[in-house]
């Protein structure tokens, strides 16, 4: 599937979607049937204080991530987009899936207030190249604009 392709796809699952938690679970399961070499995908959710683990694809995740910490903290605190090549040469980096090698993470904000990330995870390293991270941040875009007008 082509990255145009997949937005298409997503933009017709959600925009008649009013709950969230679907919106985001068909996100991290389009991901993943979408991309090989993808491990984990799914969001982590800002409550105020920390990121919580929210809808996601793959194995049990670490349910807990304080902002600043690991790769999801420090791109939630810092407001950028953050790809890793080699997680293990990151100092910062938290290792819930040890089969995890390269991981990517864009930030979710809506009116300005952190809402979570996007945090998707390979097991080969120098996995997302600048055209994957780019087609991440579209898909971020596409799921903030449903999100705005959606409910738990």
């Amino acid at each position: 599937m082509k990255y145009q392709d997949i937005l298409e796809t997503m933009q017709s699952l959600i925009e008649e979607q009013p709950n969230e938690i679907a919106i985001l679970s068909n996100a991290s399961a389009l991901i993943k049937q979408s991309f090989d070499h993808i491990n984990w995908v799914g969001f982590y959710l800002y409550d105020g204080t920390n990121l919580t683990v929210g809808p996601f694809q793959g194995k049990v995740a670490c349910s807990l991530i304080p902002l600043g910490k690991g790769v999801c903290g420090e791109a939630a605190l810092l407001k950028k987009t953050m790809t890793i090549k080699d997680v293990h040469q990151h100092e910062n980096h938290i290792a819930c899936d040890a089969m995890s090698q390269s991981e990517c993470v864009v930030p979710i904000y809506l009116n300005d207030r952190l809402y979570g990330v996007l945090d998707v995870d390979s097991p080969i390293i120098n996995r997302f190249d600048d055209d994957i991270v780019l087609f991440f941040e579209h898909f971020v875009k596409l799921l903030i604009k449903q999100l705005t007008k959606a409910t738990l």
